[in-house]
């Protein structure tokens, strides 16, 4: 509790970052023997680790080939003069679907840098679709793989896939109709 409350403590004064002063906490938890290595390498989702592993090298490329830079451009030439809740809509439907097919996390990871690029090309604020990314990241109710609670109780509770879908589709949109109209409200551009 000690270690814990001077990671908050040295973060809400700013003394450091939340980042510096969190791994500084998981480096004094280790010496101190409240936290075995062998537990924290248990408890780490080692999928996203692979997969940022693997993100991290393609966002390299495609920014070094200009790839990003086509996608981008392309996007806003698509979009050309799109209302700001359009371009929300469409991130954010672009965001939900992934993330039912693959963690929240990932999700996040993959759409990020396109909404901001995106935000950029057209003079958006990158925030309020950071936050787009975020709810459609979130909106993970539609498939079973969508989040591990979902795969928890897939085969205990009796469900079938179709129950997601009945389920979770209205919510998602519901959702949806919210973020859109919400976002850029609180985040204008």
């Amino acid at each position: 509790m000690g270690i814990l409350s001077g990671v908050v403590a040295a973060a809400t004064m700013g003394l450091v970052g939340i980042m510096p002063a969190a791994l500084i906490g998981v480096v004094l938890m280790v010496f101190t023997r409240c936290v075995r290595l062998d537990e924290i390498y248990s408890e780490m989702d080692w999928m996203v680790i692979f997969l940022l592993a693997g993100l991290l090298p393609l966002g390299i490329a495609m920014e070094t080939t200009g790839a990003a830079a086509w996608l981008v451009t392309a996007l806003s030439h698509s979009l050309g003069q799109v209302a700001p809740t359009a371009v929300i809509a469409g991130i954010y439907v672009i965001t939900a679907l992934l993330t039912a097919v693959m963690s929240n996390v990932a999700t996040a990871v993959v759409v990020s840098p396109i909404a901001l690029f995106v935000a950029s090309q057209l003079g958006m604020n990158p925030y309020a679709l950071l936050i787009t990314v975020m709810f459609g990241a979130s909106a993970s109710f539609m498939t079973p793989m969508g989040y591990q609670t979902n795969v928890l109780i897939y085969g205990p509770g009796g469900y079938r896939f179709t129950d997601y879908l009945k389920v979770g589709t209205p919510l998602t949109i519901l959702l949806g109709i919210l973020t859109t109209l919400l976002v850029p409200v609180f985040w204008p551009s």
